[in-house]
């Protein structure tokens, strides 16, 4: 459902395009040959309308090659776009191949051979992690589907982020089974107005990304800071190989992953930043990536409205 509302999206402005170029194309064929009739009349009555015909032909012109130009850079953004839809039916196709034929595995040793009490446990222990990493992934999807609704003012409440970074990180440890020192937290009180859930998928997804991506042993970074203007920045560093500066606007697009899909060793779908933007932005926040002071790795910064204090308080 996803990729064919972007497919539909992609594919009414070129047809648009083409139709008005055609007809563009036609006015100025009828004009060329009123021009050849009236350029051969060589009559004074008719130089007035020689001349209008030829600066409207010439601005027709200019419009249908403007139009040319228009039509090749959406026709490339097309074919991006397909590479990207692409790349995300391969990583989907093998994020949801791998747990299942892990489970299969697993339930079929248990169904055919007997096993230790340990060794069930253990069994039991993976299964679940493949489990929990399929609901992640249709989670992700339907988040993804969803991010065109309306979300209704009702749902806001009053959101402490320290307590909000405290719980994912120590999710995200869990589920990569790194220590929780890994992730250092420093972290100072902030409130904003919005929707935890939200919120709990912006930093849960921001998290991740930096203990999946980081060095071994990774080394994670999240800092709480509020301003002196009403906001409160949070700042996720890792020490990972970083991103190049000239794919840092690229990766909060939908469907964006760097490299090939076949060719990468991260799982992933490419729509998590992609969430991430489109809610930072509902909570009228920005969020930027840059390098850190020192060393390798990268910085994503988000800065959301801090909630108003109360008069008097």
């Amino acid at each position: 459902m996803l990729g064919v509302m972007s497919f539909r999206r992609s594919l009414s402005t070129p047809i648009i395009l083409a139709i008005a170029m055609f007809v563009l194309l036609a006015v100025l064929i009828v004009g060329w040959v009123l021009l050849s009739v009236f350029g051969a009349l060589q009559h004074a009555d008719f130089s007035a309308v020689y001349w209008a015909l030829l600066s409207i032909g010439s601005t027709f012109l200019v419009l249908l090659v403007l139009g040319v130009v228009l039509y090749l850079i959406l026709s490339i953004k097309a074919i991006n776009l397909t590479r990207r839809q692409s790349n995300f039916i391969d990583s989907v196709t093998h994020e949801l191949k791998s747990p299942i034929a892990s489970m299969k595995l697993y339930l079929q040793t248990l169904n055919r051979h007997q096993v230790s009490q340990q060794l069930q446990a253990d069994f039991h222990h993976f299964m679940l992690e493949d489990l929990e990493r399929l609901d992640h992934l249709i989670n992700q999807m339907l988040e993804a589907g969803r991010l065109d609704a309306e979300r209704s003012q009702d749902e806001d409440e009053d959101v402490e982020l320290a307590d909000l970074l405290r719980d994912c990180a120590a999710a995200v440890c869990m589920n990569y089974r790194v220590a929780p020192e890994c992730v250092r937290l420093d972290l100072q009180r902030g409130t904003i107005v919005g929707r935890r859930i939200d919120l709990d998928i912006v930093f849960r997804n921001l998290i991740d990304n930096a203990v999946k991506y980081a060095a071994s042993p990774p080394r994670v970074e999240v800092t709480l800071r509020p301003t002196d203007n009403g906001k409160v920045i949070v700042r996720i560093a890792d020490n990972g190989p970083g991103i190049p500066p000239h794919f840092r606007r690229k990766i909060f697009g939908r469907f964006v992953r760097l490299g090939m899909e076949l060719e990468r060793k991260k799982p992933g779908t490419g729509l998590g930043l992609y969430i991430v933007r489109t809610l930072v932005r509902r909570h009228h926040g920005s969020i930027r990536v840059h390098d850190p002071d020192q060393g390798p790795g990268t910085v994503f910064e988000v800065q959301l409205p801090a909630k108003p204090a109360l008069p008097g308080g």
